[in-house]
């Protein structure tokens, strides 16, 4: 059960990440965010840390 903990962030920076990517990039309508190029650039690096995040989590879960 400890690797679960990684994951779940993880998981949760990807796809917060790419949600601001995509309304960053102006694919997504109805926000704030919407055409906002700031949050494309904050997107992208919270979408590759969820990713890091959810590899070492993997990680952990695999040693004895």
């Amino acid at each position: 059960m400890k690797g679960w903990l990684p994951l779940t962030l993880g998981l949760l920076a990807m796809v917060v990440g790419a949600v601001w990517t995509v309304q960053g990039l102006g694919y997504v309508d109805g926000s704030v965010m919407t055409d906002q190029r700031i949050w494309a650039l904050l997107g992208l690096p919270l979408a590759l840390i969820g990713l890091v995040t959810i590899w070492r989590g993997l990680r952990s879960r695999r040693r004895p």
